[in-house]
């Protein structure tokens, strides 16, 4: 039986804020940098506490990764923010040459993930993101669930050493993650047992997947739910054993179909466990303008989006 409920709703954005806030007063080498986002980035507690520790770039997301890279060569812990846009496709060549490459200890910040950011239309979405930072060798790709699981990241990545992708949202969203659910990089989490089909998920999907298995839930069809918001390293073990129980798999993501997590765990199936899977993400294609819901639900990334994947998986099983 699933039991999750939600207890408020709040931007992933605001995690990341209140994370960086709590991890600049426990380490004081974490420095932010940011590219005239500051109220997007919800930096302003960090900034107010720590204003030797804050850099504002400017419009200028190339010199940002250039002088993170170098604060991190001086031993600090550079949190980079803007939107996941301008963290990426914007600035990807600096991103692989100076910091991948030469593995440096940057956790490049991204807010306004995907398409549920709205009104502010194609330009300012992305649903590549994903893949393109999980390709780049050595790089930790996260993207949590809601505001406790953000903020829950946001600490852990400063103990991580290495390059990280931290990836997160605009809207306000249900807040289900509680203190008892704890984050650990690399290692899913399971929200609820079950044996007819295991359900992949990760950021603002792990919502709408729960609310899918409370729908089928109440038609008998017992659903195994794993939030998984570390895509890259993956947590092999955890797919393969639920997958061995269920023996058909949905994931979903608020990315491409091509190159986010479904391609990650199709290939890992493919290699060591066979197995019908369904996809809930978005099929090649930019966003546009509209409200979130509007929107979410045009691209087919809603909880009855979920239930009709895990439906066709069941008849293909």
């Amino acid at each position: 039986m699933i039991n999750i409920e939600s207890y408020g709703k709040k931007a992933t954005r605001n995690g990341f804020g209140d994370g960086l806030h709590e991890i600049g007063q426990q380490n004081p080498d974490v420095v932010a940098l940011c590219a005239d986002l500051v109220g997007s980035l919800k930096m302003q507690a960090f900034i107010k506490d720590f204003p030797e520790r804050f850099f504002q770039v400017g419009v200028a997301e190339a010199n940002m990764m250039g002088i993170a890279a170098g604060l991190a060569t001086s031993g600090k812990i550079p949190y980079t923010g803007t939107f996941a846009n301008f963290s990426t496709g914007r600035v990807y060549d600096q991103i692989r040459q100076s910091i991948a490459y030469s593995h440096k200890n940057v956790k490049i910040c991204a807010s306004h993930a995907g398409i549920s950011l709205g009104e502010d239309g194609a330009t300012h979405q992305i649903m590549e993101d994903i893949g393109m930072m999980k390709m780049l060798p050595g790089m930790t790709v996260i993207n949590p669930c809601d505001y406790l699981q953000t903020k829950q990241a946001t600490i852990a990545i400063a103990e991580h050493y290495g390059p990280v992708y931290l990836r997160f949202g605009r809207p306000s969203w249900p807040m289900f993650i509680t203190e008892d659910h704890k984050f650990e990089i690399g290692k899913a989490l399971q929200l609820s047992k079950g044996k007819d089909v295991s359900i992949f998920a990760t950021g603002h999907l792990v919502w709408e997947a729960v609310e899918a298995c409370k729908q089928l839930e109440s038609e008998g069809i017992s659903c195994e739910l794993i939030n998984i918001h570390t895509i890259k390293p993956l947590d092999e073990e955890a797919i393969l054993d639920s997958i061995s129980k269920t023996h058909c798999a949905v994931v979903a993501e608020e990315h491409q179909i091509l190159g986010g997590l479904g391609g990650s765990i199709a290939q890992l199936l493919a290699s060591k466990l066979p197995t019908p899977i369904e996809f809930v993400a978005t099929n090649d294609t930019f966003g546009e303008s509209g409200t979130t819901s509007q929107l979410m639900s045009k691209y087919g990334l809603t909880s009855s989006n979920v239930v009709d994947a895990i439906k066709k998986v069941l008849d293909r099983k």
